[in-house]
């Protein structure tokens, strides 16, 4: 009885361990976004598939997941120094990086295989573009090399609303690209939030992150100006008729408050207010994507 008990615990253990690989909050908002992306393609009043729904949830879920554990096999030497990622499962030696390997390379066909056979073939090689853009170009080249890093490998992290998009129209279309940019615009001022109470880290692994590279005052003058242009960007789809006025009232409501949180900071920075702006970054693009899917139906 004893060992049973031991083997269902190890086995548990093991499964946490390589599902934290795959950075389960990270990669529950990538499919929000690609779910709100599937179902603002598709007229209100005309049912989903739901075979539809759940192949394309699974792929994208999975090669999501696989970049992530890439992610964290390639950079698991920083990870083990980082107060913030030491306790990953890498580091801790929970899972060897051969069996991170293996484990990603497994979940990352998977899931491709799955949109190109049960979706359809463009949102498999958009997604797989989108692993390569994050696993590749920016864990690998643009992370350690530039402090515009998180601005041109945002592109990654936007594309899962024109994932969505595709699997439903087997197109991109220009409100998919809308969606696309409001995510693009967001990232910027969400992780230079976070770059800034834990720029001590960064500076400590050598990772030019702007507030190491900039200092701090340049750091908040950017999240001030991409700020800025999220307000803008984040009325598009109403100025596109893509939305209603449940999503512009809401829209208004959230960027209000997040120019808040942003124009508190650039005054007065605390490390306090830069990790609850950082919080409230992910609620914004939350709410905002759910306004705008509850605006769709509405208006249908």
């Amino acid at each position: 009885m004893s060992t049973s008990v031991t083997i269902l615990k190890n086995v548990g253990l093991s499964f946490k361990s390589f599902f934290s690989l795959c950075k389960p909050r990270v990669t529950s908002l990538i499919v929000f976004t690609a779910i709100i992306g599937m179902y603002m393609a598709k007229p209100a009043m005309v049912a989903m598939p739901i075979s539809l729904l759940i192949a394309t949830t699974i792929g994208v879920a999975f090669a999501s997941g696989a970049a992530a554990a890439f992610n964290c096999l390639i950079e698991h030497k920083i990870d083990a120094i980082m107060a913030r990622t030491r306790g990953r499962a890498i580091p801790t030696g929970q899972v060897s990086s051969t069996q991170t390997t293996i484990f990603a390379t497994i979940l990352g066909s998977t899931g491709l295989a799955v949109l190109y056979f049960y979706v359809n073939p463009l949102t498999m090689w958009l997604t797989f573009a989108t692993f390569v853009g994050y696993a590749v170009i920016y864990t690998v080249f643009l992370k350690p090399a530039t402090p515009m890093n998180i601005v041109i490998g945002g592109a990654s992290g936007a594309m899962p609303p024109i994932l969505g998009w595709a699997a439903v129209t087997n197109a991109v279309g220009p409100e998919a690209l809308i969606m696309f940019l409001i995510i693009f615009v967001w990232t910027p001022p969400h992780f230079w939030a976070l770059a800034l109470y834990r720029r001590e880290e960064y500076a400590k692994v050598g990772m030019p992150m702007l507030p190491v590279t900039h200092g701090e005052a340049f750091t908040l003058l950017h999240i001030l100006l991409y700020t800025i242009i999220l307000v803008a960007v984040s009325l598009m789809p109403y100025g596109m008729a893509m939305s209603g006025l449940i999503y512009l009232v809401s829209a208004i409501i959230l960027n209000a408050i997040f120019m808040a949180y942003v124009i508190g900071l650039y005054r007065q920075y605390s490390d306090d207010l830069a990790k609850r702006t950082f919080k409230y970054s992910i609620l914004y693009l939350t709410l905002l994507f759910a306004a705008l899917m509850v605006d769709h139906y509405w208006m249908f």
